[in-house]
């Protein structure tokens, strides 16, 4: 009788449905494409975009970081501790094994025996084996429930290191970019500097001998302390860059070696890809999706409490008073119960807990729209930004040629005695920060297509991902692929 009973609940339990809401994605207001994608745009956004930079020491750069960054090694630690919780959660749904020995020696007071003359109460002792068996049988879904958004975090820390990633590549690239302008900058001010000593010393000897005036001797020793002056601070932002990827690598501050020269580098071609194509390859689009779907389970988990508790225990084992009895037969005891427990009188406890995860389902509703948002302002801004420094580099580049026709000439009418100094300071004053402008340029126009890479997400955050310290292996239960 008491099989045919398990066997109906088992029965039972396994068609009981889960009450709550089921999953479905928002619709969403997607934009048919971005305004500002070049011609030129390559469907290329899956691949590993850095390489085409063709620098090497880059490379390099960004797998160090990759095996290194302690970011990287907390988001992975963060992923495992979210399969850990999904395992905890998820194993009431199956049938619970333990087992309990003991052993006693117990003497009855004697007072119990006080109305039996001659009775005195003797010291005894009893053994116990035995295996217990426990199952909340889960006819209302809270326990699948609760599992199905435990599954939803870990997909999302999963996401979110993905999303470390994504801007760990990044930010080795755009700092590796900026030390590259600036090391460029500081060859720019060092060989001005040089430029305008030996200008310093050649007015000096002239002034020393009457052929030029001391204004002219002080005009060029003004250009010379302005190029002087800009080497420190040049240099400082170097160091800083310099310990901003050695952070980002993993390691203590230090020197960053160099490759290609900022005119060397090759500018990555933009990738082109269809706006509908962002939701399925931004991690943060996606983690918030995941935050949103385990929010939603959360309701139906929180709505099962309406509903009875039914769970099955029992013990199979053994109790003699003599050990060497134990483990014979007529030892054997057995015990089986079946608990339904459930609420009458919550005074709203379970109501609220129902309006709170309906109101947290809302919240993350409303975060997963953003984030999309956001996702598509990326792009658009990101694809923006890189045409408008194109057109500004190209415009730098063509005032930096001018401002070098202009030198050259205020230098040729001053030699022939045609234009005092005063012209020759002047076209100097413009030609020195246009060329630190046109270097610091290159360096944010390079960096522009980083970013474009960034906002899209794609497939190279995958790459990038194996490139990483081994991965926690992933749980069995875990729907990686949901999308």
């Amino acid at each position: 009788m008491l099989r045919r009973i398990a066997v109906l609940l088992i029965i039972i339990a396994l068609a009981g449905c889960a009450v709550g809401p089921d999953y479905r994605r928002p619709e969403l207001d997607v934009p048919k494409a971005y305004r500002y994608e070049p011609q030129e745009a390559k469907d290329i956004i899956n691949t590993t975009w850095w390489q085409q930079f063709q620098d090497p020491v880059l490379d390099g750069l960004i797998a160090e970081a990759l095996a290194g960054n302690k970011n990287v090694k907390i988001a992975a630690a963060n992923v495992e501790q979210a399969e850990a919780v999904l395992m905890q959660v998820r194993a009431p749904l199956f049938p619970q094994f333990g087992y309990s020995g003991s052993g006693t020696r117990e003497r009855p007071s004697g007072n119990l025996y006080t109305s039996i003359p001659g009775i005195r109460p003797e010291p005894r002792t009893t053994y116990e084996a035995f295996g217990t068996a426990s199952w909340e049988l889960d006819l209302w879904g809270r326990i699948r429930r609760q599992t199905e958004a435990a599954n939803a975090n870990v997909l999302a820390t999963q996401e979110a290191r993905r999303g470390v990633i994504l801007s760990l590549v990044g930010q080795v690239a755009k700092n590796y970019l900026v030390l590259r302008g600036l090391d460029e900058q500081l060859a720019i001010s060092k060989r001005s500097l040089a430029t305008y000593g030996e200008s310093v010393r050649l007015f000096e000897l002239q002034f020393k001998y009457g052929q030029v005036s001391e204004m002219t001797v002080a005009q060029a020793r003004t250009q010379y302390e302005t190029a002087d002056a800009a080497i420190p601070q040049i240099e400082a932002q170097i160091i800083q860059t310099e310990n901003a990827i050695s952070i980002l690598l993993g390691k203590n501050p230090g020197p960053i070696p160099r490759g290609k020269t900022i005119y060397e580098l090759a500018a990555p071609a933009v990738p082109a890809g269809l706006p509908s194509q962002l939701l399925a390859q931004r991690p943060d689009v996606l983690q918030a999706e995941e935050n949103l779907i385990a929010q939603n389970a959360l309701i139906g988990a929180a709505r099962a409490l309406y509903f009875p508790n039914i769970s099955l225990t029992g013990a199979w084992g053994r109790t003699s008073e003599e050990l060497r009895h134990l483990f014979k037969d007529p030892s054997r005891a057995w015990t089986f119960t079946g608990t339904v427990q459930g609420p009458l009188f919550t005074f709203g406890a379970i109501y609220g807990q129902v309006k709170q995860a309906t109101a947290a389902q809302k919240a993350a509703l409303a975060s997963y729209e953003a984030a999309v948002q956001s996702a598509f302002a990326d792009v658009e801004n990101a694809l923006s930004s890189r045409e408008k420094l194109g057109e500004q580099l190209a415009a730098q580049t063509r005032l930096l040629a001018a401002s070098k026709t202009y030198e050259r000439l205020a230098t040729l009418q001053y030699n022939g005695g045609y234009a005092p100094y005063s012209t020759v300071l002047q076209a100097q004053q413009q030609l020195f920060p246009a060329e630190l402008q046109w270097a610091q340029l290159s360096s944010t126009a390079l960096s522009a297509a980083v970013t474009v890479y960034q906002a899209m997400g794609g497939g190279w955050v995958d790459v990038a991902d194996q490139m990483t310290a081994p991965a926690p292996a992933k749980h069995a239960a875990t729907e990686k692929n949901r999308h």
